[in-house]
């Protein structure tokens, strides 16, 4: 079942459990996905991929932000294992404490 996350008037961020990714429309139109694999405590998101028609609009930032909100309201600890999602988590360090202490220089954070 798909959870809203946010409500922006461009676009919407869900979290669609049953494909184990939190996914971002544009327009009424699928424009990306987080996807994800969730263990106890744990988060670990595995692949973010924005449609290339939907590039350039800032939505993989949106996209990751809703995601990484989520988690934190969840109380869930984050492994950034993907590549944007570190990328976006070193530009933005006050969510590096979503990443587990122990695993900080895993991830290059």
């Amino acid at each position: 079942m798909e959870q809203p996350v946010n409500d922006n008037v461009n676009d919407n961020v869900n979290d669609n459990a049953e494909k184990s990714r939190f996914e971002i429309s544009d327009g009424g139109e699928l424009a990306g996905f987080a996807e994800y694999h969730r263990s106890g405590g744990e988060i670990a998101f595995i692949h973010t991929e924005i449609d290339p028609r939907f590039e350039g609009r800032g939505l993989g930032g949106r996209l990751v932000r809703a995601a990484l909100d989520t988690a934190r309201e969840q109380g869930l600890a984050v492994l950034p294992y993907c590549p944007f999602v570190r990328g976006w988590i070193t530009k933005h360090p006050e969510y590096a404490d979503l990443v587990p202490a122990s695993h900080r220089a895993r991830f290059g954070l």
